[in-house]
């Protein structure tokens, strides 16, 4: 039996209807008033824990932080005690992803995960993200209008443009740019769909990517890089904002290197093992960052997949997985285990020094997940990798959140409103069942993540999208 259109249209207008009258089961907390006390907070300035607080949250926002003898809890507050309990700020990742690599036969194929990326990176406390690169640009932007609506659970999203990599692009998904008057046609395209950065790619060449760092300037852009045909010096000369994977992108110091030689990471990962980290060369290349104020983005929870000897998948991150994906996960991981490729712990390792190195000289580190690869790292899982290595990088537990909260803030520039717990800022908060300033693995007991005074409920996040990585 055929329906009348009418009536086809009225029931979808009313189970619209109803569906909205629902409560969300993903929400824990949600009331004007919100006080949280007895909690250790870690601000995300990188200032040591401060125990026996009491949070005020009211209409989305941080309206006091005191201590608990001090606390005025308003009448009719919704409570939470938090004994035992640690929050800190929400988390600023900046080098995120709607899509997933989804190699299973083939050369790299990517698909968006447009339903379960946004429900990860919120479950593990990811309330802002910057995506760095797009595949697919319109549902980016569809996506990021149904969270800031309220009807998609997510992250404040900031967006970043298709990749601007160089016409000999190898993945099919790319679209090479050609010469730069198409790099400054693309750059204003994009930005008047919506996006505000952009990010030149491994193949770009030396005066395509200054066409489009001065037009994306122009147009009030940040630009980020995985570089490779241009090296880090000479990214910075041409006011390149952020340069992405740490070192491991560095192709400064491969031997006998020219300019404009094509991107090889085998050679880069090589100069890295034989690289002196502590050589003058290193230093003045790191000053110039500096000089130059070039952010740098660790993203080592996705090189640790390539490194053998590392971890392999928890069993949670596992079962995220789509079935055909955690096969063939499981099968690379082996492979690259059995051949044990000594330069690559080696360039890893190299790296975390390096990057330590760069925190250390003043230089403004930030962090961010890359969920790509061939299925080890995703959101929400790989956020939380991502914090615990740079501590074994040598960070300071503090120092990793400080890192992956107020420094993306800073980045970004919102860290007037987010990135820290300050009185006044939005209640973008992680309540975490144990005490991530003494052991940063206890980040993984996140219970409740709080966006803007609104509390998700963590392990449901996570739950609802069991088996859908790689999928959607």
């Amino acid at each position: 039996m055929k329906l009348p259109p009418l009536l086809i249209t009225a029931g979808l207008l009313g189970t619209a209807h109803l569906a909205a009258q629902q409560p969300d089961p993903m929400i824990a907390v949600r009331a004007p008033v919100v006080a949280l006390t007895h909690a250790r907070v870690i601000d995300g300035r990188g200032h040591a824990p401060i125990e026996n607080q009491t949070l005020i949250l009211r209409d989305g926002r941080i309206a006091a932080l005191t201590p608990d003898a001090a606390a005025q809890i308003p009448t009719g507050a919704t409570v939470l005690d938090l004994t035992g309990k640690t929050v800190l700020p929400g988390l600023v990742m900046v080098h995120e992803h709607l899509y997933y690599s989804s190699i299973v036969r083939g050369p790299l194929h990517i698909n968006e995960m447009e339903f379960s990326f946004p429900r990860l990176y919120l479950a593990a406390g990811v309330t802002s993200a910057r995506t760095t690169g797009s595949i697919e640009p319109y549902t980016d932007l569809q996506v990021k209008d149904n969270i800031d609506a309220g009807t998609t659970p997510g992250p404040k999203l900031h967006l970043t443009a298709p990749y601007f990599d160089g016409p000999e692009t190898g993945i099919a998904q790319l679209h090479g740019v050609k010469d730069a008057a198409s790099a400054v046609r693309m750059v204003n395209y994009w930005a008047d769909e919506g996006f505000t950065s952009v990010k030149v790619y491994i193949n770009l060449p030396h005066d395509i990517m200054a066409a489009t760092i001065d037009a994306a300037h122009k147009r009030g852009m940040q630009v980020t890089g995985h570089i490779g045909k241009v090296g880090y010096r000479e990214a910075a000369g041409l006011g390149i904002d952020n340069l992405e994977h740490g070192f491991m992108a560095m192709s400064d110091f491969v031997p006998n290197r020219k300019e404009g030689d094509p991107s090889n990471a085998v050679y880069n990962y090589r100069s890295l093992e034989n690289l002196d980290a502590d050589a003058p060369a290193v230093t003045d290349l790191i000053q110039l960052l500096l000089s130059k104020h070039v952010a740098v983005t660790s993203t080592l929870a996705i090189f640790e997949t390539f490194t053998p000897g590392r971890r392999v998948c928890s069993q949670a991150e596992l079962d995220t997985l789509a079935p055909p994906l955690r096969e063939s996960y499981l099968t690379r991981w082996s492979a690259i285990n059995i051949q044990n490729n000594p330069t690559s712990k080696a360039a890893f390792a190299k790296d975390m020094k390096l990057e330590a190195k760069f925190f250390r000289a003043g230089g403004l580190l930030v962090a961010g997940t890359d969920p790509t690869g061939y299925g080890g790292c995703m959101a929400g899982y790989g956020n939380w990798r991502a914090i615990e290595l740079l501590v074994e990088a040598g960070l300071t537990p503090v120092e990793a959140i400080q890192v992956a909260t107020f420094n993306g803030a800073r980045l970004l520039g919102i860290d007037a409103s987010t990135g820290s717990i300050e009185a006044g800022k939005a209640a973008d908060l992680i309540v975490v069942n144990g005490d991530p300033s003494k052991t940063i693995s206890d980040i993984r007991k996140t219970e409740i993540v709080f966006k803007d005074g609104t509390g998700y409920d963590s392990k449901k996040l996570f739950d609802a999208v069991k088996g859908l990585v790689g999928i959607q």
